[in-house]
């Protein structure tokens, strides 16, 4: 290919320095003016760029055709069931299935049987525009009625319905401000389904404006009665980023509020008795991370105490004394992901390094077979099921998801007719697992997605994503669209970085607080060791990820600006000094730090990505994703970010901004949204990477 004109900027943006000091370092902001969307200027800004970069887009030869294959693969799958549940003897499901642009709500008389479904809401009937979601569904106890948090335009502020089960007719009862991104939201029923528990924030008049998305806590609601009428249950001591998170036993007689201190990772548990009356089981400091409500009268702890890859405690819900509880499931050598008791059994899935599986123990910690499943693959829910009896859901980079059914009395797993069917297979490509070792020693997973019989010879265009944050274990999933990308002779690599989960507590504190820079430097590590293997060259890869992964953009591309050809970041955070005065920062400093304590924000200050920026430097490509609609990344850093690169770029390669007007973070993302943003970043990335792209023969 000829190499490319200069790409033109459409205007320069103008630079109105704001100074802040630090700890006594006095920093300048030349954009500050940028964060504020509603600013006619601002909003004009907004749209010239996102001209500029439709402009560059949509002129790329392949773009359409591009669209077309992606648009083919969503089209042709089979339908999804992403969130099954097992409630008063009848199967819940969310249900995905293309062309419809969100999931909606389905019961089913059997996982065996997909046809015997019923549609209890669907979203898609209630907005033909496609933007109105599902934010989560609880049925209550007796599967009659169900409580449903209902979204538009990705901004997951959502409205709580409920619903007649066997009808789809909608009660009265209307609930507002029951979920944000900040803290999320939950609902619990009670016994008889009269009525429910929810979390709630405060409404106008309540709080400052400010403080309008913090101080979540929790209220009853009688159905049936004004909103008005619903009495508060508890919260009022929690702290201002508490994330609450309700749950019940099977009967109603016991609640327990799960309650976050933010997203490092701490966390407290409440359990109300059949009488009403609070006990703290566990504090912050306890370093316990998972309770879960027995059918035994027992609650199990999840503790990382003295134990980071974890260890499961069992308590008396009579007597929730933590220092009553005992062991049942020592620490062991993966790292405990989530568990769920049965009747007899418990079952625990474990995480190592990134492919998990599920370990069976009985209810007093003595070890059965685990259950059978496929190698460098992920279980992502387990269901119980009556008795001992489970479902689990389970994919790999190859394997579409399926939900399984496990009975122990035979020891097998037999796939449910719950399951997706991909319109391509993926029986030519395969996944290795390799070792990066990073800037101090460590050894970083790496997942390799390539062709059988791939030439290490350097030339293979590839994409390299990561995480690295919060304890999230980036585990195998599944995406149709990867086969956009193989198709063209591509790799796909994905990291497994520090201060996720992958290895226990001990990796995620590794890659948090003042810590964060072994994360970027674990990143570069992989990107070297795929050069040294012979995958491909810097002038063949992009880099990729999103939202926590695009603050590991931002920092990788700042700090090794030579690294790779292109990048894509989504809904990423840049201004690491500012991102704590928006709702969700202030959620995030127990996991980033804050700069009022001077060491956080000296580290936060090393590497934040917009205050490294450089004049003069040659930047690799950048395509910034985002949502107008996002309430936990604010948009305001991607048009920051965009205006300082774009000012001292010293390359010729393009920096571009794409935002859209129907979408937030990226959570139920409509279909056709979707498809365009997919679109979008291959055909970029395929432009900067200098493939020229092959149409499938055949794909319609």
């Amino acid at each position: 290919m000829a190499e490319k004109p200069r790409s033109v900027v459409p205007f320069e943006t103008p630079k109105r320095p704001v100074t802040d000091e630090y700890h006594s370092v006095r920093v300048v902001d030349d954009y500050r003016w940028l964060e504020d969307l509603n600013d006619p200027e601002v909003r004009r800004w907004n749209e010239e760029q996102s001209k500029y970069s439709r402009g560059v887009l949509d002129a790329l030869p392949m773009r359409e055709k591009v669209r077309e294959r992606v648009a083919a693969l969503y089209g042709a799958s089979s339908a999804d069931y992403p969130d099954v549940k097992f409630v008063g003897g009848r199967f819940f499901g969310l249900k995905f299935q293309p062309p419809k642009e969100q999931r909606f709500l389905v019961t089913l008389g059997s996982v065996d049987d997909a046809g015997s479904e019923k549609v209890v809401v669907d979203p898609n009937k209630l907005d033909s525009r496609g933007t109105t979601a599902i934010d989560w569904y609880v049925p209550s106890l007796d599967g009659r009625l169900i409580a449903v948090s209902l979204s538009r335009g990705g901004s997951e502020e959502g409205t709580l319905h409920v619903y007649e089960v066997e009808t789809g007719r909608e009660l009265s009862d209307f609930i507002p401000r029951v979920n944000y991104p900040t803290g999320g939201g939950s609902v619990a029923w009670n016994a008889e389904g009269s009525g429910l528990y929810y979390t709630r924030y405060p409404r106008a008049g309540e709080r400052q404006v400010e403080n309008l998305n913090f101080y979540q806590q929790v209220y009853h609601h009688w159905l049936g009665t004004p909103t008005i009428e619903d009495s508060y249950v508890i919260g009022k001591e929690f702290p201002r980023i508490a994330e609450i998170r309700l749950s019940s036993t099977e009967d109603g007689s016991y609640l327990l509020a799960t309650v976050a201190n933010g997203d490092g990772g701490e966390f407290a548990h409440y359990l109300m008795d059949p009488y009403g009356t609070w006990a703290q089981v566990t504090q912050f400091g306890d370093q316990v991370t998972g309770a879960v409500l027995g059918r035994d009268g027992c609650l199990y702890l999840l503790s990382r105490k003295n134990a980071p890859k974890g260890r499961i405690l069992k308590l008396a819900l009579s007597d929730p004394e933590l220092s009553r509880a005992r062991t049942v499931v020592e620490e062991g050598a993966g790292s405990i992901d989530s568990f769920e008791p049965a009747r007899n059994r418990l079952y625990v899935v474990e995480v190592d390094g990134g492919p998990s599986l599920i370990r069976v123990y009985d209810l007093e910690g003595r070890a059965e077979k685990p259950v059978p499943g496929e190698p460098v693959s992920a279980v992502w829910k387990v269901l119980r099921l009556d008795g001992d009896v489970i479902l689990f859901r389970e994919e790999s980079f190859v394997t579409p998801p399926a939900w399984y059914r496990y009975e122990p009395s035979t020891g097998k797993s037999v796939r449910t007719a719950l399951f997706v069917t991909s319109p391509e297979s993926f029986d030519d490509y395969e996944v290795v697992r390799e070792f990066a070792t990073s800037k101090d020693g460590t050894k970083v997973p790496l997942n390799i997605i390539r062709a059988k019989g791939v030439k290490l010879d350097g030339k293979n265009p590839t994409i390299l994503g990561g995480y690295g944050g919060y304890g999230i274990s980036l585990k195998p999933y599944f995406r149709i669209r990867r086969r956009v990308w193989l198709e063209q002779g591509g790799v796909i690599a994905i990291a497994n970085l520090r201060g996720g989960g992958e290895y226990g507590e001990d990796w995620h504190k590794a890659g948090n607080l003042t810590r964060k820079q072994n994360v970027f430097d674990d990143f570069v590590a992989c990107a070297k060791h795929l050069v040294e293997a012979g995958y491909m060259s810097a002038s063949r890869l992009a880099i990729e990820g999103g939202s926590n992964g695009g603050l590991l953009m931002g920092a990788v591309l700042t700090q090794h600006p030579e690294l790779s050809q292109a990048v894509v970041s989504f809904v990423g955070i840049y201004d690491m000094l500012r991102v704590e005065l928006d709702p969700n920062g202030a959620f995030n400093v127990t996991e980033f730090g804050t700069v009022k304590d001077p060491e956080q924000f000296r580290a936060l200050y090393a590497y934040s990505p917009y205050h490294h920026v450089t004049d003069g430097t040659k930047y690799p490509a950048i395509l910034f994703m985002t949502g107008e609609n996002d309430g936990r990344v604010n948009p305001a850093h991607s048009r920051k970010m965009m205006a300082r690169l774009q000012a001292a770029n010293g390359s010729d390669r393009p920096i571009l901004l794409r935002t859209s007007a129907t979408s937030g973070h990226g959570v139920d993302t409509g279909l056709n949204e979707q498809v365009a943003e997919d679109a979008d970043e291959y055909a970029f990335l395929l432009d900067q990477l200098r493939v020229d792209y092959k149409p499938r023969v055949n794909s319609e």
